[in-house]
């Protein structure tokens, strides 16, 4: 997957470290299809001196407890074969098997009580599922390293990448070598990831009374990226009846599968947040792309498209590079002025608006928020702040190379974490 020899930085930052360690707790390794869990998981197999054991569940028919239980026993008879040696067992999309959990508590504690030296990485594919099943039954016993869609930075150094094609065909790194096909892309996106991700991921395994309320719903976030719907709007373009609870509910699954999410009003008060409108976002652009019927080409010369494009980006960036920190993603509006983007840690603030032509003119929106919050940050992408080649990190760490309105250029790093 790119670049022979590329890792990406999780690999050596985490996961090696944690597996070449004692033995302390499950690890857990969880994001969304084509993130490259896998290919994590097989890299760390060949840096890690240790014996191990694959095996995945991610097949049509749905596996039971009871594989689990084989593989496990397959894992501790090639550590007794090794001396009592350490042996990593990867158990890959565990989240298909129904009742994995309890299954997984019961063997562990087994292998704890024994001083069996069996390691064990979990690998899934619905970080929702998963992390349901975890907090039922392994409370305490595990440790989760949330993978993300891939950064820019990642995409250009595996497959050279520009900017703009990072912004048209997203982050998958699986169809970064059919890009100069683009119809041949599009399917691969739909067909391989999208369509795999809602019937599998999602209908397989969850509660879904109105499975074509879900699809349309995601349809809809594709199409209305970036924008601030609520809840009766949004029911409005559905074709199918619902209601704004179940609407809240699917877009939560949506979510939980990697696919899309609606960012919250900040407002200061959690019970504001929670009754205001989402701002719809997709955490992949390539899923604007992919469902649309526009070429790499045509949106590039179309302004306005374009700058939805690149407002998507930046806000797929951002809640992917900020999962699993303190950090929070969210919108702000007063009055018809919004700022496009606001990380909170606590009381720190940063309100980041974008800016995708030559011009930014008028920012009303971050003057009001400066005169609601003096003390925030407040950060322009773009035109005549940063410019537009600026995510080549992850959003965590936050380094977008961004400029304090039109004072004197630096490259401040806010350091949330």
């Amino acid at each position: 997957m790119g670049k022979p020899g590329f890792r990406r930085p999780v690999l050596h930052r985490s996961l090696t470290a944690r597996l070449c360690g004692p033995r302390r707790f499950i690890q857990v390794l969880a994001g969304p299809r084509q993130a490259g869990k896998t290919t994590l998981a097989l890299q760390a197999m060949d840096e890690v001196d240790q014996p191990s054991h694959y095996a995945s569940a991610d097949e049509p028919a749905l596996k039971d407890t009871a594989w689990i239980e084989a593989q496990w026993e397959r894992a501790r008879m090639q550590s007794r074969g090794s001396r009592r040696r350490s042996v990593v067992l990867i158990l890959d999309e565990i989240q298909k098997i129904s009742g994995w959990s309890e299954v997984v508590k019961r063997l562990w504690d087994e292998d704890s009580r024994k001083s069996t030296p069996v390691k064990v990485l979990l690998l899934g594919s619905a970080p929702l599922l998963v992390e349901r099943g975890l907090t039922e039954s392994l409370a305490g016993r595990f440790e989760v390293l949330r993978v993300s869609h891939w950064s820019f930075a990642e995409m250009r150094d595996a497959f050279g990448w520009s900017l703009e094609q990072y912004i048209f065909f997203g982050a998958y790194p699986g169809a970064a070598r059919l890009i100069k096909n683009q119809d041949r892309w599009r399917r691969y996106i739909v067909d391989s990831l999208i369509e795999t991700t809602l019937s599998r991921d999602i209908l397989l395994l969850s509660r879904v009374d109105k499975p074509a309320l879900l699809r349309q719903l995601f349809l809809l976030g594709c199409r209305f990226s970036g924008q601030i719907l609520s809840y009766n709007k949004m029911l409005g373009q559905l074709r199918d009846a619902g209601n704004t609870t179940t609407l809240a509910h699917y877009l939560e699954l949506l979510a939980g599968a990697g696919l899309m999410t609606g960012l919250p009003k900040f407002a200061g008060n959690v019970a504001r947040q929670r009754g205001a409108s989402p701002k719809l976002q997709v955490l992949n652009t390539a899923l604007m792309t992919a469902t649309s019927n526009l070429t790499f080409g045509t949106t590039r010369n179309d302004g306005e498209i374009w700058g939805r494009l690149v407002e998507s980006a930046v806000g797929a960036h951002l809640v992917n590079g900020t999962v699993g920190s303190p950090v929070e993603v969210f919108y702000w509006t007063d009055r018809g002025r919004e700022v496009d983007f606001l990380l909170a840690r606590g009381r720190k603030l940063v309100a980041i608006e974008i800016k995708s032509g030559r011009r930014a003119g008028a920012l009303p929106g971050l003057l009001r928020f400066g005169e609601v919050h003096p003390t925030a940050r407040k950060l322009l992408v773009g035109a005549d702040g940063v410019p537009g080649r600026v995510p080549a990190h992850t959003g965590r760490q936050l380094a977008l190379r961004l400029r304090k309105g039109t004072s004197v250029p630096a490259r401040p790093q806010p350091r949330f974490c």
